[in-house]
């Protein structure tokens, strides 16, 4: 009967294939590591471009073109009963600081292309049609948390106060202090889960989560909630955003 165990010279053999394939797969994975690095560093010391080096900004960019050139009022963010509703963390003081006075409040908004202003106050949003929703607030940090919002919907809003501005090509929303800002295309202005909201589940919105009003576009993460609105106005040309010239995608939908 035939031996089974292999003989000293085919386990040295084996040993040695053994050998030459890991020296040959490490020093390919060690060629791929230094690639990446050195193209890691070619990356980063690319210089920025609102925040990020410019490739990177251009991924984003061409992300977000595709993301808005797919998008329609059509494209609804779920909707949640309202007994699941909970208060949102208090998340973000910019644009929140100083001596601030609700009851002198005036929202200022651009109402025609010539930059005509007019100042509105909370009873002139209350005025508009009540919307009420249950939606997720999805923050870009990875938590989320389902909130009952009410208030009016941004494109009665601009229907009613700033007609001539419906087919401006982006909207610019700022605090009082000008200090935290938020930039958006004209459909997600316009959709109809966008709003201008002044109560958060039932009650209304505290010095915290931004009143006396703030913005709610439950298609798009938190950091375009903005709190505390102090003025809308309409340019032709893509305005600032706060942590778009932070890094962050300037669409900044889900």
């Amino acid at each position: 009967m035939a031996d089974s165990t292999s003989s000293p010279s085919t386990d040295e053999a084996v040993q040695r294939e053994l050998q030459r394939r890991s020296r040959r797969a490490f020093l390919v994975g060690g060629v791929a590591a230094l690639a990446g690095l050195g193209g890691w560093r070619w990356l980063v010391t690319r210089p920025a471009a609102n925040g990020t080096p410019w490739p990177l900004r251009g991924i984003l960019n061409a992300n977000g073109q595709l993301a808005s050139e797919y998008f329609s009022n059509a494209h609804l963010a779920p909707v949640f009963p309202r007994s699941q509703a909970q208060e949102p963390r208090y998340n973000g003081k910019v644009g929140l600081g100083g001596n601030f006075d609700p009851a002198a409040w005036r929202l200022r908004v651009q109402t025609d292309s010539a930059g005509g202003i007019r100042a509105l106050t909370l009873a002139d949003i209350q005025a508009l049609p009540r919307v009420e929703m249950t939606t997720e607030l999805k923050c870009i940090e990875g938590w989320s948390v389902v909130v009952h919002w009410a208030g009016a919907r941004f494109a009665d809003f601009v229907a009613r106060y700033a007609p001539a501005a419906a087919e401006a090509p982006y909207t610019y929303l700022t605090t009082p202090d000008q200090q935290y800002y938020v930039g958006l295309d004209r459909q997600s202005a316009l959709h109809p889960q966008t709003l201008l909201c002044y109560e958060m589940n039932g009650q209304p919105l505290t010095l915290q989560h931004g009143a006396p009003l703030r913005l709610v576009a439950p298609v798009k993460y938190g950091i375009k909630y903005l709190k505390r609105i102090g003025s809308i106005s309409f340019p032709t040309q893509r305005p600032p955003d706060y942590w778009a010239q932070r890094g962050y995608d300037w669409y900044a939908g889900h």
